[in-house]
C-alpha cells in the first residue's frame, strides 16, 4: 500500500504529541524517550492539580511539585519544547464535595471559589515551572468538563444538571481569565486555551433544523468563542435554554477579565457533526439539563467511522478552521492541540502494529490544516493524540489512539507503523529549504 504524500505546509510549522496526566501519567523517562525518537518539536501534557495541591488549594505536595520538574527537565535535555495543559479534567475532590473540603469552595465548578482556587494553582505552576514552559493551556475542552460532566453525567462528576451546568460554564470561563492573569503576571511565553470546537452541519433547510443548528452552536461552540474571542455572550443563548440562562453566577467585569488577549487558540478536532430539531425530553427548567436543547444527532455521513463510531470527514476541519477565521476577527494563531483516530490496533506475528488507517487520517487531517493555511488561518502547529495508547475516560481502555501500542498486561509499549510515519514526516518537513521571505 502506498504512504500518502507529506502535505505542504509552511516551514515554520511545528509538530508536537499530546497526553493527560490521569490518562497515562508514570513512566516519565520512558516517554521522554520514546518523544525523542519520534522527532516532535513540542511535547503538550497537563499537569495534575491534585498532584500538586491535593485539596485544591493550602500546603502544595513537594513530591508532586518534583515530579513535572524531573519530567519538564528531561524533555528540555532531549530537545522537546514543554506545553503544559493546567487542568485536563482532574479536580482534586475536596473541591467538589462540601463534605470533603471544609469550607466554602465545595461544589466543584458551580461555584465561583473552585475558579479563584485553580487561580492559585496556575500562580504556583507558573512560578515553578514559568522559566523553562514555552506554552500554557489553561484549560482543556471545557466544554467536558461542565456539559458531560454536569449535564449529561458521562463524566465526572456524573450530575444531570441544568443550571448547575451553565454556572459551571461561566465558572470555568472565569478560571481560564484569572489564571492568564497569573500567567501573564509570572512573564508566561505563550497563552491559550484549548477548545473542542464542532463543525456543525445542518440537517435539512427545514426552519425548525437551522434553529437546531442555532441552538447546537451555541451549546457546542459559542458559550466559549463569543466570551473568549469577541467579548460577549451567546446571542441565542435564551433561545437555547429558556429560563436556565438568568442565574446569578455572571458578575459584572467578567467578560473583561475572560476576553482577555490570547497568544493562541487550540483547538481539538476529531469528526463533525450533524444535529437535526427533536422535542425537549423535559419542559419544566426546574428538572431540564442544560444539554437538552432540542436537538437530535445525525450521521449522514458517508465514510469510514473510528472505532469511536467518528465519521472520519477531513475537510470539516478546514471548514470550522475557515470559519472561525471568518467570524473573529480577534481570532489569535492556531494550534491544533488533538487530532487523532481510535482503531483497532494488534501486534501481529512481525510484532509491529500496522495501522494503515491511522497514518491515512493523520495525513489527510494535515492535509487539511494545509488547506485552511492556504485560506488564509493562520495554523501554527498540530499535536497528534496521542502519544500512548491510554484510558478513554469513558470508554475504558477499549479505544486506542496512540502512536504507541501499549499491552496494559505487561506494559509493552511497541511503536506502530503511524509512529514510524509520523517520524518520517516530521524529517522530511524539516529537510524543505525555507520559504523566501515576502
Amino acid at each position: 500500500m502506498s504512504t500518502p504524500a507529506i502535505p505542504e505546509l509552511p516551514t515554520g510549522f511545528r509538530f508536537g504529541a499530546a497526553t493527560a496526566a490521569y490518562q497515562i501519567e508514570g513512566a516519565h523517562d520512558e516517554d521522554v524517550a520514546l518523544l525523542h525518537e519520534l522527532g516532535v518539536d513540542s511535547y503538550r501534557f497537563s499537569i495534575a492539580w491534585p498532584r500538586l495541591l491535593p485539596r485544591g488549594t493550602g500546603p502544595a505536595n513537594p513530591k508532586g511539585l518534583d515530579f513535572y520538574d524531573r519530567l519538564i527537565d528531561e524533555l528540555l535535555a532531549a530537545g522537546v519544547a514543554p506545553a503544559v495543559t493546567l487542568y485536563h479534567w482532574d479536580l482534586p475532590q475536596a473541591l467538589e464535595t462540601p463534605s470533603d473540603s471544609g469550607s466554602a469552595a465545595g461544589g466543584g465548578w458551580r461555584v465561583r471559589e473552585t475558579a479563584e482556587a485553580f487561580a492559585q494553582y496556575a500562580a504556583l505552576a507558573a512560578e515553578r515551572y514559568g522559566d523553562r514552559v514555552e506554552r500554557w493551556i489553561t484549560l482543556n475542552e471545557p466544554y467536558c468538563s461542565a456539559f458531560v460532566g454536569y449535564a449529561e453525567g458521562r463524566h465526572a462528576p456524573g450530575a444531570e444538571e441544568g443550571r448547575g451546568a451553565l454556572a459551571a460554564a461561566h465558572h470555568l470561563l472565569v478560571a481560564h481569565g484569572l489564571a492568564v492573569r497569573e500567567l501573564r503576571a509570572a512573564g508566561a511565553q505563550e497563552i491559550g486555551i484549548t477548545l473542542n470546537l464542532d463543525r456543525i452541519h445542518l440537517a435539512s433547510a427545514l426552519p425548525e433544523d437551522r434553529a437546531a443548528l442555532r441552538r447546537a452552536k451555541v451549546l457546542h461552540n459559542e458559550v466559549w468563542t463569543e466570551p473568549l474571542l469577541a467579548g460577549r455572550y451567546p446571542a441565542h443563548e435564551a433561545e437555547t435554554w429558556a429560563g436556565l440562562a438568568d442565574g446569578p453566577w455572571r458578575l459584572p467585569g467578567d467578560l473583561e477579565l475572560i476576553g482577555a488577549p490570547l497568544d493562541f487558540l487550540g483547538v481539538n478536532f476529531y469528526r463533525p457533526v450533524t444535529f437535526a430539531a427533536a422535542p425537549h425530553r423535559e419542559a419544566d427548567p426546574e428538572v431540564r439539563t442544560a444539554v437538552d436543547i432540542g436537538v437530535t444527532e445525525l450521521d449522514r455521513y458517508r465514510a469510514r467511522h473510528t472505532t469511536m463510531g467518528w465519521p472520519v470527514v477531513p475537510d470539516a476541519l478546514t471548514e470550522l478552521l475557515r470559519e472561525l477565521h471568518a467570524r473573529y476577527p480577534r481570532l489569535p494563531p492556531v494550534w491544533i492541540t488533538e487530532n487523532g483516530s481510535a482503531e483497532g490496533d494488534t501486534v501481529g506475528p512481525d510484532g509491529r502494529v500496522h495501522d494503515t488507517e491511522r497514518i491515512d487520517y493523520l495525513a489527510d487531517h494535515l492535509a487539511a490544516v494545509a488547506d485552511a493555511i492556504s485560506a488564509g488561518v493562520d495554523v501554527r502547529g498540530y499535536y497528534v493524540w496521542s502519544l500512548l495508547d491510554n484510558f478513554e475516560w469513558a470508554r475504558g481502555y477499549g479505544q486506542r489512539f496512540g502512536l504507541v501500542h501499549v499491552d496494559y498486561d505487561t506494559l509493552t509499549r511497541t511503536p506502530k507503523d503511524s509512529y514510524h510515519w509520523y517520524r518520517g514526516l516530521i524529517t522530511a518537513h524539516r529537510a524543505r529549504p525555507e520559504e523566501p521571505a515576502r
